[in-house]
């Protein structure tokens, strides 16, 4: 349970806390997370940042005659950065809070959304395979209410939201089978998901058979 309170009518701090869950829990898992998008959108923040602190310490120093024509050339350079920033954050990141490489090889892309007023957690989840070989991309898209995992006084409950995690993805509930608790329909249709559940059962039954004999 998280030590720190969110008050339950404020989405924006429901969404943030959730976000940042989940690489708590997937890199707990041995998932690596790949920082590639977020260091692309640092460097071009900084970029641009840099450009325009460069560009006041010139005029500054030299004087805006001796320095007109740099001053132009740096204006472009960050319209450029900025606008390709924008794209980036837009059209490449598009909500992204977590990119990953399962032990298995697989990787994972999770993004999320919450629609305004509305206290649902929306998840777009894509698994690559290792191979192309192995077929294509799978996707799953889940709606969940935040009270699902955030109890009545506003404190974050992990087991819960993890129980969602690895009960909607197969790649997430075959590192961690025992927070696996999916229907039996669900089961079917998902092979890794039943060799999930499976090995979380063989893993109890084992253990109550050592408290049995202990």
């Amino acid at each position: 349970m998280a030590t720190e309170k969110i008050a339950l009518y404020n989405l924006a701090d429901l969404k943030n806390t959730s976000d940042d869950a989940i690489p708590n829990y997937l890199n707990s898992l041995k998932f690596k997370q790949s920082y590639v998008l977020q260091d692309v959108r640092l460097g071009l923040g900084y970029g641009a940042f840099s450009v325009a602190a460069l560009c006041f310490l010139w005029d500054y120093r030299l004087g805006w005659d001796a320095t007109k024509y740099w001053t132009a050339a740096a204006v472009a350079v960050y319209m450029v950065l900025n606008a390709a920033l924008t794209y980036w954050m837009t059209y490449k990141e598009k909500n992204v809070i977590y990119q990953g490489t399962a032990p298995s090889g697989d990787e994972i892309t999770i993004s999320t959304t919450t629609k305004k007023n509305v206290p649902i957690y929306n998840l777009d989840i894509t698994v690559r395979p290792k191979r192309a070989a192995d077929g294509k991309p799978q996707k799953y898209t889940l709606a969940r209410e935040f009270a699902g995992w955030f109890d009545e006084v506003g404190f974050f409950v992990a087991a819960p939201f993890q129980e969602m995690l690895a009960s909607a993805v197969p790649l997430i509930g075959k590192q961690d089978p025992k927070r696996v608790k999916a229907s039996a329909a669900t089961v079917d249709a998902s092979p890794d998901l039943l060799d999930a559940v499976l090995a979380a059962s063989a893993t109890e039954g084992k253990g109550e058979a050592r408290q049995r004999k202990a």
